[in-house]
């Protein structure tokens, strides 16, 4: 399928064809017929990805100090890595459409192949020929509506989000400030809502196209003078104003607060600066209320992801309500999206839309981009096979089933430029991610089928590092199919998860290895040599500066992300194994927050057959400028100190230093592929990999119950 596609580093555009999105549970695919482009939003994200990496740096200093503290912790090349991963992805533009569903995702119960619907939502409701789209993301079309109508839904529930926080009642007057796409289709729900309305832009056409929607009066900013107020609202002013317009400056909501009366509200939809006069708030006592996108729900996950409603006697209008609303209006004829003259172009005309905005030569508020509706699906495209030729039986067939953030900045660089090693394809849950990483990598091929690289005779290893809810069930799948495998941590989030794989791993008597790449460190190696021989017990306590849980994120969800626990606390347990030399056999937890969406913080004592015992500490409320890592080993009158895997001191011996933080990523990968290649068993047992996984379940379990766990042997 094509779809267009802007490099965030560069800002360039082009129309690709890259594989067609395969359904999840509980989302849709969709063939688009129309989507509607956002003149707005999608120039200023052009103007972003266009500023040079200064530029950048400027307008999102939050980012800048991300990268300061990355580089100080870890070093030049992994910072330069993440940076680069980030500013390659593709950025998919469009976040309004509407088309026919294809195919339907376990789950889903509101639609079905056939169904006309109005897609939502960036990253979903892109621009083109197909796309994905959560349940809560799509609402049915009336079969009154024509389909580039529908288109504009999104853009509609924008709008009337803004009006919802706003509370127009009958007969108000109302300012609408930015005359875009988003303040047209405000008018004409304003005028439908009986209120009176001022609409201001600084485009004379824009304000003669708002006086068609509806708009009692038009001007633009310099000309509203006291004599409207006067006219208008007998020298009160605007009951309320929807300022829709987005600036570089705070003009907008300084011209709102002067035209709006004493206790008015503002609503701010369009994105700006706030730098407010206080004088001008406080003597008229104004309210500023800001309005989200397309309602409540948005930017909730286990609303928008996971399809959790908000019951509707308690919130009235959620994001997919809204959407169904201004269908409904757009049926009765209350709203009409025609008076907004769209220009409707061929999908292949994409990039000289986009030009004429880049450059301000389009006047046109809205644009809709057409679709060849006979547009075949692929699950797979492939990409320009790279120069020098790889022998089959002297190499090793690479495919990997997930192209996020670490398996771009850390998984993928790490396969070096090995000739023996050949990179076969790359699959993704999106088409336009799996194309461009293919393309970055060398790789043979890219797709959005997880089986395709399972049934292909040219794979040997497949590399696992999809979301840790599929992990346990992709690596048996890829073990039953004869594939070696490298699974991200972790293994799986539940004890049934666990059994089952380890069931696979017994039966395919596959190759199988899992990325805890910290025992790989030369750091780590250092250490475990230092006390070869020991004589008593080790003593380990091994500190982790975690940083706050993400707010909103699938890792801290359990039934998707296991929580960090499970996620990541089996890396710090695996390298206190591999010191130790044999798994623990107890384990003893607390908590230290309450709620772990919140405060994850947790302290463990693993206890080991030998009597050695390692502390862990995973803190989420530390001082960002300490360290992420440490840890500590002590026996026989001897102390190892390991600082962030870039500095290790160890009793009677030189200090380790490291230019780069070194976690072992590099060399994991490395004697992993020399091992498939060569025939050699996994450097993990299955016993070792299982006691992990236990270990971390046991943490959770001991946490609850308050006493220490058994773990397993």
């Amino acid at each position: 399928m094509k779809q267009i596609i802007q490099n965030a580093r560069t800002g360039g555009l082009e129309i690709l064809e890259v594989p067609t999105p395969t359904p999840a549970p509980g989302q849709i695919l969709v063939r688009n017929h129309f989507s509607v482009v956002s003149t707005g939003t999608e120039t200023l994200s052009m103007e972003f990805a266009r500023k040079s990496m200064l530029g950048k740096a400027r307008s999102r200093p939050d980012l800048t100090k991300q990268v300061i503290r990355k580089l100080r912790e870890e070093g030049p090349m992994p910072t330069y890595r993440t940076v680069m991963s980030r500013l390659d992805a593709p950025q998919p533009l469009g976040y309004s459409s509407a088309g026919v569903v294809e195919a339907a995702g376990k789950g889903v119960t509101r639609f079905s192949r056939g169904d006309r619907v109005a897609c939502a939502g960036a990253g979903y409701a892109n621009h083109a020929e197909f796309v994905v789209v959560p349940e809560k993301l799509a609402a049915l079309v009336p079969e009154t509506v024509p389909m580039e109508q529908a288109a504009f839904a999104t853009i509609g529930a924008i709008a009337l989000q803004g009006l919802r926080v706003a509370e127009p009642t009958l007969g108000e007057v109302g300012a609408v400030i930015g005359l875009g796409l988003i303040g047209q289709v405000a008018v004409q729900l304003l005028r439908a809502n009986g209120c009176r309305v001022l609409g201001i832009d600084l485009q004379p056409e824009r304000v003669k196209q708002a006086l068609e929607q509806g708009a009692e009066w038009g001007h633009t900013p310099g000309d509203v003078s006291v004599g409207w107020k006067d006219a208008a609202t007998e020298g009160f002013g605007a009951d309320f104003a929807l300022v829709t317009a987005s600036a570089n400056s705070s003009a907008p909501l300084e011209l709102a607060a002067d035209l709006c009366r004493s206790k008015a509200r503002i609503v701010v939809v369009g994105a700006m600066p706030m730098e407010l006069d206080r004088r001008t708030f406080y003597e008229k006592e104004l309210e500023l209320r800001m309005s989200m996108s397309y309602g409540p729900g948005r930017y909730d996950r286990s609303y928008e992801e996971d399809g959790l409603d908000y019951p509707l006697p308690y919130v009235r209008w959620t994001e997919n309500r809204n959407l169904q609303a201004f269908l409904a209006l757009l049926a009765s004829r209350s709203v009409n999206t025609e008076l907004l003259r769209p220009k409707i172009r061929p999908f292949a005309e994409a990039l000289g839309t986009y030009e004429a905005l880049s450059k301000g030569s389009s006047g046109d508020v809205a644009a809709l981009f057409r679709y060849d509706v006979r547009a075949t699906p692929t699950s797979s495209v492939a990409v320009e096979e790279p120069a020098r030729e790889r022998p089959r039986r002297e190499s090793v067939g690479v495919a990997f089933i997930g192209a996020g953030n670490y398996a771009k900045s850390v998984l993928l660089p790490a396969l070096g430029d090995d000739a023996k090693t050949r990179r076969v394809s790359i699959v993704a849950a999106t088409g336009a991610s799996a194309r461009r990483t293919a393309e970055r990598y060398r790789f043979g091929a890219c797709g959005t089928d997880v089986d395709e690289p399972m049934q292909s005779p040219e794979v040997d290893l497949v590399f696992v590092a999809t979301r840790h809810d599929s992990h346990a069930s992709l690596a048996a799948r890829a073990l039953r199919a004869g594939k070696a495998v490298w699974l991200e941590k972790p293994l799986a989030l539940s004890l049934e998860e666990l059994e089952e794989l380890e069931a696979a791993i017994r039966e395919s008597g596959g190759f199988f290895t899992v990325g805890y790449n910290r025992r790989f460190s030369a750091h780590a190696r250092a250490v475990r040599k230092a006390f070869e021989g020991r004589s008593s017990p080790l003593a380990i306590r091994y500190t982790v500066a975690a940083g706050r849980p993400p707010v909103g994120s699938w890792v801290t969800d359990p039934s998707a992300g296991g929580g960090r626990v499970v996620g990541e606390v089996c890396h710090f347990v695996d390298l206190c194994c591999y010191l130790v030399g044999r798994p623990p056999s107890t384990v003893f937890a607390r908590r230290l927050g309450h709620d772990p969406e919140i405060d994850d913080s947790i302290t463990a004592v693993l206890g080991f057959p030998d009597g050695s015992t390692a502390a862990i500490e995973y803190l989420s409320r530390t001082s960002p400028d300490i360290a992420k890592e440490r840890f500590e080993v002590s026996a026989d009158d001897r102390t190892a100190r390991c600082d962030n895997y870039r500095t290790t001191q160890i009793t009677g011996r030189p200090d380790l230093k490291t230019f780069n933080q070194d976690k072992g990523q590099a060399t994991a990968v490395s004697e992993v592929l020399a091992a498939v290649r060569e025939g050699r068993p996994s450097p993990f047992t299955l016993a070792e990999l299982g006691a992990v996984s236990r270990a971390t379940f046991g943490i959770l379990e001991s946490a609850v119950s308050g006493v220490e766990v058994q773990i397993p042997s």
